[in-house]
């Protein structure tokens, strides 16, 4: 048998927590640890492996493929790990979990993944609520939401599942109708579909000449879903800023047209789910958890660049 490292599932977690936070600073609270410890330890790692698993810059974390790869060996290891300890715990998956989002996000990523999860948890259930508003989770007795997009200030605790790269696009209809969008100062002049979040911005990223810039939009519909905002595309309304998942099948029927690609500065929409702290982690929320960190993992759509 190979000598077993008792470093190594430390190092597997700090790994794991940094793609899933998006750095380093953000794994160290998380892990309530210094920046400069999760730095060290990365470095340890890549060290003992003999290869690149990270590569940083003033932007962005982005996982090289050989950290991919290990980046998915390491949740399912930790997962294996975390089922053995509740196991000699006691610690079974039972119960009822309830599972708040929205209507196209859960129609689309989380309930196909629910009869493979009952599969492996035989003594759950699992109560689904798909709504387009945002719940209280303690008022509705939710254990667990999945959210998009920036999240507002609360005492809830999230953890990133994924991120979906944002697409401006339009309904051919609405483009022969309206004057040319050349470049991203153009859309002062066509009706843009905003969102009515209080959080929602009153302008548009874009990187143009090799500045980031905030193009100020406006239109006369206002949503407060995706779904809405691609079907008042679809109808010609206007030009949408939306989550690529919501639109890519229009996009690849021709249904609607990707505008602004080139000026597109890696403008994302994260996923996250959320849940109540103040104490230990129901095993049945955290299973649910995990297994949707390696389901969405592998969903193209989420990886933010697709």
């Amino acid at each position: 048998m190979p000598r077993i490292l008792m470093e190594r599932s430390g190092e597997m977690e700090v790994f794991a927590r940094v793609v899933q936070d998006g750095g380093f600073s953000a794994a160290a609270r998380n892990l309530d640890i210094t920046p400069s410890a999760v730095s060290k330890l990365i470095a340890r790692l890549e060290t003992r492996l003999g290869t690149r698993l990270l590569v940083r810059t003033t932007r962005a974390l982005t996982l090289t493929e050989e950290g991919e790869a290990y980046y998915h060996s390491a949740l399912r290891i930790l997962q294996e790990l975390n089922d053995a300890d509740q196991e000699a715990a006691g610690g079974a998956v039972r119960g009822r979990l309830r599972i708040n989002t929205t209507i196209p996000f859960g129609t689309m990523f989380v309930a196909p993944a629910i009869p493979d999860f009952i599969a492996r948890n035989p003594d759950l259930i699992v109560d689904l609520s798909f709504t387009d508003g945002i719940v209280d989770l303690v008022e509705e007795k939710t254990d667990v939401a999945i959210r998009m997009g920036n999240l507002p200030d609360s005492g809830l605790i999230a953890r990133k599942l994924g991120q979906s790269r944002r697409v401006v696009c339009a309904s051919p209809d609405y483009l022969a109708r309206r004057r040319s969008l050349q470049a991203p100062a153009d859309l002062e002049q066509h009706d843009c579909l905003t969102f009515n979040f209080r959080r929602a911005r009153p302008s548009w990223p874009f990187r143009v000449g090799g500045q980031d810039v905030a193009q100020p939009v406006k239109g006369n519909i206002v949503v407060n879903n995706g779904e809405t905002m691609k079907q008042m595309a679809l109808a010609g309304a206007g030009i949408a800023r939306v989550g690529l998942f919501h639109v890519a099948d229009e996009i690849a029927r021709g249904r609607l047209v990707a505008l602004l690609e080139e000026y597109n500065p890696g403008d994302l929409e994260l996923v996250h789910a959320v849940y109540v702290g103040g104490g230990p982690l129901p095993h049945r929320v955290r299973a649910f958890i995990e297994y949707m960190v390696v389901t969405l993992g592998e969903a193209p759509l989420l990886r933010g660049n697709s």
